[in-house]
């Protein structure tokens, strides 16, 4: 090996220690190198004897078909097998050989014009094609074998030979593959094993207590006080609308103020960019623009299920059927821009927020300026029953959270001290059966 490193030259790579290697040091010409898929060197091959190099399969071109005058039908059972259009391996040392150039064949590709192989390039695999041919036509057409559709019977060589059924009290002879002569004898049989096991893990699951059993026990109580805190929450937003209807109801018996509007403040001479479109706008209609923006880009998406909501009470949700994607709205009800308008609002509505001191702090008093013109507590009323409203929704998703919890701890319940569970799983407590024994006797 020369171990230079000259690129100019061809080389091939090992496969196992992935090192290069010139191709006239290691006599493969790149030829040959064509028809490798797996090259191993000699030093990997000294350390391991399994690795050998691995050739592919050149599938070589089909006979080339002649004219009928030049070759009737009638001579194909006389050509012989091993001629110039046998069908090579590709893989041996004679496939792969060069043309010598000196005997006839190759001269006479020079000569005459005419495709003939080489004296030296011969199919040592030839032989074995001749035999399989030869067996073809002996045995006539070779037809592929269909796999069988139907499973393979498995047989069990504990149950063979004549046996007694295992039925209690039965002395006929069971059946082939079978440790019964009938269904009913293994019924019989297994119903008695039921009888016989049963009582006894039935008084075992009595007197140890199941650690999960308590365990179950402790999640249910907490699921029952977390449902007890959603229902009264959920009252306690009923006892809030309600308030709020008496409070609108009690707003409009005010009288209206006309000088409620004239107080300025130094805010009015300010300006704030919308969070939802990015424009710049006056802080006097800065609620209302927000409003209205925030309306635009919520009517372009969509909210929709299959099904209608069905909840006690008041309806929360839209439910506004489109027949085009045959769905129910599921936007809040006060805050749907497209089926759910706003009231009208007259001259002499009044606003009726109720103003605060210290932003948490009642007065008592109500804001008297018009409905209409009322810019500092832009649909107050529309916002406040939307935040209770998606609280109550918030409380249902929680409280559908623990009634699935709750079915599962009570599936579990129920299945722990089933009969398949007691016959199949059992835990015997040595200490309590060995008083048991000793009590007895």
């Amino acid at each position: 090996l020369c171990r230079s490193s000259d690129s100019s030259r061809f080389m091939i790579c090992c496969d196992a220690c992935e090192e290069w290697y010139h191709g006239d040091c290691i006599n493969v010409s790149e030829k040959e190198a064509k028809h490798i898929k797996h090259y191993y060197c000699q030093r990997c091959k000294e350390e391991d004897p399994s690795l050998q190099t691995v050739f592919r399969l050149v599938p070589a071109p089909g006979p080339i078909p002649l004219p009928e005058e030049k070759k009737p039908k009638k001579r194909k059972k006389d050509t012989p097998i091993g001629g110039s259009s046998e069908k090579r391996c590709g893989s041996c040392d004679g496939c792969l050989a060069e043309n010598c150039g000196n005997c006839e064949g190759c001269l006479s590709l020079t000569k005459n014009g005419r495709k003939q192989r080489c004296d030296m390039r011969f199919c040592s695999n030839s032989s074995t094609r001749k035999k399989d041919r030869a067996a073809i036509k002996a045995g006539g057409r070779n037809k592929k074998r269909k796999r069988s559709v139907t499973p393979e019977v498995f047989c069990n060589p504990a149950l063979e030979g004549e046996r007694q059924c295992y039925g209690p009290g039965c002395i006929m002879t069971a059946r082939p593959q079978s440790k019964y002569c009938s269904d009913e004898c293994g019924m019989k049989l297994a119903t008695s094993r039921i009888y016989q096991v049963l009582p006894q893990r039935i008084q075992e699951w009595s007197l140890s207590p199941a650690v999960g059993e308590e365990q179950n026990k402790k999640a249910l109580e907490s699921i029952r006080m977390k449902q007890a805190i959603v229902r009264a929450t959920l009252a306690e937003l009923d006892k809030r609308h309600a308030e709020l209807d008496l409070l609108v109801e009690r707003a409009k018996r005010c009288s209206l103020d006309p000088n409620a509007l004239e107080n300025a403040d130094l805010e009015d001479e300010m300006s704030m960019y919308c969070i939802t479109c990015g424009h710049e706008i006056h802080s006097k209609t800065a609620i209302r623009h927000m409003e209205k923006c925030f309306n635009k880009y919520e009517s372009q998406a969509s909210f929709g299920s299959i099904f209608k909501t069905r909840i006690d009470g008041n309806s929360m949700f839209c439910d506004f059927y489109n027949p085009a994607s045959k769905t129910y709205c599921k936007r809040l009800r006060v805050l749907c821009p497209e089926h759910c308008k706003d009231p009208k609002i007259n001259d002499t509505d009044v606003c009726g927020c109720p103003l605060v001191r210290n932003v948490f702090e009642l007065t008592g008093e109500f804001c008297r300026a018009p409905k209409k013109s009322c810019f500092k507590h832009y649909v107050w009323e529309k916002i406040r029953r939307a935040e209770i409203d998606l609280e109550r929704v918030r409380q249902w998703l929680k409280m559908d959270e623990l009634v699935e919890q709750e079915r599962q701890i009570r599936q579990a319940m129920a299945s722990r001290a089933g009969v398949l569970g007691l016959m199949l799983h059992s835990t015997y407590n040595h200490e309590i059966m060995e008083k048991l024994c000793a009590g007895k006797f």
